[in-house]
């Protein structure tokens, strides 16, 4: 950048757009308010800088020029979009801008810094009882709300985010998290309807039921990312912000192999009749559910079915956790349910698979302690006898 420095090592002065070679400076003015002033050149910003601090110092007034108007919650909303579209999905986005929109007529004008915490709150309250929200729902429009502040303050546009902490965070179990997983005879009747209705879609359902793959995870996908020799398919980015390796069996590589086929010379996996990204699978999944007779099953829960089905068949949970790439423990631990046997199965390692020593009658029962002593267990009587 013409023999310019690239990044900011003091304090103060930042691009407002990284790599713009445009330095930014920000101080406080001798009233104690925050300023944010467009310098140039780095060289211009020390500059500037230098005097700012210096007229703070001697107690000056800014010119009314630099008094500027403060940023509006609107704006930090147009940012958080922004930072949205380069850092995740489409799918993502979207749904952070219907909820923009919907902000936007209550907030958008006022002043992002004079907004309190306890305002924020009440319209979240009476807006999840007006449309009958879980919390989960109340906590997306909340992290929603929060994106907008963080990438304020990244930005150096304000000071401070409101909303951290509005709620308290509660602990994932069994109550919280939905575990609606489907039957074969289900499963059968969906994959019916499917290829009566979309044909080319039953695939990426049976892809979905055998990997546990987010939606987004999945209909992101590239040929790239599938490693044929080694039965795996690599996620560059998940929902924890990690990369991260899905295990394929034999019923996903089919599935994958038909829409490999399906798919042509595209680079993506997942394609629509036109050729172009099979985004909108609520439509056709949604739309098959309904005529299976299915009620309360999304997508999503394909995941749920795919977790279920590996603890009844005795995968432990703390496979099925790494498998589904959960972040905590306490996450898997709403499929603890369906093995109920699994904590008896614990327990009953303690005891070798030996015959032991001596006689007893068949109303007898023995087993050997780990200092080599042997309890022989009568009707009515307990004894301990040394080996």
């Amino acid at each position: 950048m013409n023999g310019e420095k690239s990044t900011s090592k003091r304090r103060g002065i930042y691009e407002r757009v990284p790599g713009s070679g445009v330095w930014w400076i920000q101080f406080t003015d001798a009233q104690g308010r925050r300023h944010r002033e467009k310098a140039g050149l780095y060289s211009s910003a020390e500059k500037l800088l230098d005097k700012r601090h210096t007229e703070t110092l001697q107690g000056k007034k800014l010119p009314e020029t630099l008094r500027a108007k403060p940023v509006t919650f609107g704006e930090l909303l147009d940012d958080a979009l922004e930072y949205s579209k380069s850092e995740n999905g489409t799918r993502t986005t979207t749904e952070i801008r219907i909820k923009y929109d919907i902000l936007r007529p209550v907030f958008g004008t006022r002043p992002a810094e004079d907004i309190e915490k306890q305002e924020i709150r009440r319209w979240l309250v009476a807006r999840a009882a007006q449309e009958n929200w879980k919390r989960a729902t109340m906590m997306r429009w909340h992290a929603a709300i929060s994106l907008a502040y963080s990438q304020g303050i990244a930005n150096n546009r304000i000071a401070k985010n409101p909303v951290v902490r509005m709620f308290k965070k509660r602990k994932v179990d069994e109550d919280n998290g939905r575990t609606r997983f489907l039957s074969e005879a289900e499963e059968k009747a969906i994959c019916a309807k499917l290829q009566e209705q979309h044909p080319e879609c039953v695939p990426a359902f049976v892809l979905s039921l055998h990997t546990g793959m987010r939606a987004g995870e999945q209909f992101s996908l590239q040929w790239s990312q599938v490693h044929w020799e080694g039965r795996k398919l690599h996620l560059y980015k998940t929902k924890n912000g990690t990369a991260r390796d899905i295990d394929l069996n034999a019923v996903a590589l089919d599935a994958l192999t038909a829409l490999k086929a399906w798919a042509g010379n595209s680079p993506l996996v997942h394609v629509n009749e036109q050729g172009a990204s099979l985004t909108r699978y609520r439509d056709w999944f949604n739309a098959a559910v309904e005529s299976a007779g299915l009620t309360d099953y999304t997508w999503h829960c394909n995941r749920h079915t795919f977790a279920s089905r590996l603890v009844m068949a005795g995968v432990p949970l703390r496979t099925v956790g790494e498998l589904l790439g959960h972040r905590s423990p306490a996450m898997t631990w709403r499929y603890s349910h369906l093995a109920p046997s699994h904590r008896q199965d614990a327990v009953a390692r303690l005891v070798p698979a030996m015959k032991p020593e001596g006689a007893h009658t068949e109303n007898e029962s023995a087993t050997r302690t780990a200092t080599g002593g042997l309890f022989v267990v009568r009707p009515g009587a307990t004894t301990f006898a040394t080996a």
